[in-house]
């Protein structure tokens, strides 16, 4: 009997650690159980769970590292293949790297009819040793075999996968995440609100660098630290506002200590270190400008939730960069690792109040035409149900 979306169909959502559940794929998850689809997380929990169960998602743990750690991995990959066999779903979802690569092997050696992976960009721009980056690229050519269809969030990677043979050409397509575009409204908050939320972090007559991202290396930290050195000289009242959720397992991870060693403790506003910010949202408007820096991205984002809060973007000129950003017209791209033009990137806005605000409509125009969730939720489902067809 064939099968449709209308009749409970049963999903399973993979992702390496809750982080991801709990700030990118939430809303699509949410999405999915209006639509009457059957819906399971599966991943590594950490502090986020009860949040995800409080919201009515309904939840496995299985453990998996964001390392290379053989015997774990293995563990991981029979407890998934377990799982997945008794429970039957008719698709399985996967997210992120090592989710992505022990769960699509793991999903079709099951049996589960379709396999999909969304891809949040390849290891080509990340300083990892050479062994490293060859064993995860070959463990993605790998898993692309067991898998019916790659999601890729920007243009550049789906020519990389095809090009070194990665991902079969008919296996990948272009699916760049949104966002929730009225959550992240700049109309939601009136001067005196902003003013307010300003002095109860002392920074209400700074200029405002904002910058949201996991704390680890590869999101572009310790560049940033370098450019805002330079900064401070010309520009003596700015002052860096960061959402920066610690990332401890990463290899990479930071230490807050780290502003000390840099001498910007005193000129630093650090959130989201220890604890969640719920109300994201109410930080960006508070950013005379917004920096991303960062070595690795597939579709950032951060930058599409700035821009929707009509915030003038700085960042580096990488994959999945290069398209949130049009350069010139929603914000500026700047080179991998030149600090010098990082911070006079960042000054041009400082600087010029028109202009900034000009890149930043711009970007909250964009935003409303690009960005928006429900389209891309609503292609998702389309994949889904002509995938179900085919297979089921």
């Amino acid at each position: 009997m064939e099968k449709n979306l209308n009749n409970k169909i049963k999903t399973c959502h993979v992702t390496t650690v809750d982080i991801t559940a709990r700030f990118i794929i939430f809303d699509f998850l949410k999405f999915l159980i209006k639509q009457s689809i059957d819906v399971t997380l599966v991943c590594s929990f950490n502090k986020h769970r009860d949040f995800l169960d409080n919201a009515g998602i309904p939840t496995h743990d299985i453990k998996m590292t964001r390392r290379i750690t053989p015997i774990s991995d293995l563990t991981s990959f029979i407890k998934l293949f377990l799982y997945f066999k008794k429970e039957k779903f008719d698709i399985v979802h996967t997210y992120t790297p090592k989710a992505g690569i022990l769960g699509r092997i793991a999903a079709r050696l099951a049996g589960v009819p379709v396999v999909i992976h969304t891809s949040y960009g390849f290891y080509t721009g990340v300083k990892i040793p050479r062994w490293q980056r060859i064993l995860i690229m070959s463990g993605e050519k790998v898993a692309s075999y067991f898998c019916d269809l790659v999601f890729s969030q920007n243009k550049e990677d789906i020519k990389l996968a095809i090009n070194k043979k990665i991902v079969n050409p008919k296996k990948i397509k272009l699916l760049t995440y949104g966002i929730d575009i009225e959550r992240f409204n700049p109309l939601k908050f009136n001067a005196d609100f902003i003013l307010s939320r300003k002095k109860e972090l002392g920074i209400e007559d700074k200029k405002v660098i904002g910058m949201v991202g996991r704390f680890v290396k590869e999101k572009g930290y310790i560049k940033l630290f370098e450019a805002f050195k330079i900064i401070k000289e010309k520009i003596p009242n700015a002052v860096l506002l960061l959402v920066a959720p610690s990332d401890k397992e990463k290899e990479d991870a930071l230490d807050i200590t780290i502003l000390k060693e840099y001498g910007i403790e005193k000129d630093t506003v650090i959130l989201g270190y220890k604890n969640e910010v719920a109300d994201i949202e109410q930080v960006y408007p508070l950013m005379d400008v917004f920096v991303l820096p960062s070595y690795r991205e597939g579709f950032p984002y951060s930058i599409m939730e700035a821009s929707a809060f009509a915030k003038p973007v700085v960042a580096t000129d990488i994959r999945g960069c290069r398209e949130a950003v049009k350069d010139g017209v929603t914000g500026k791209l700047v080179p991998l690792d030149d600090n010098d033009k990082l911070a006079e990137a960042i000054m041009y806005f400082l600087n010029n109040s028109d202009k900034a605000k000009e890149m930043g409509t711009n970007g909250r125009k964009r935003a409303e035409k690009e960005f928006d969730e429900r389209l891309v939720f609503d292609r998702i489902k389309k994949e889904y149900e002509d995938l179900m067809k085919r297979k089921l």
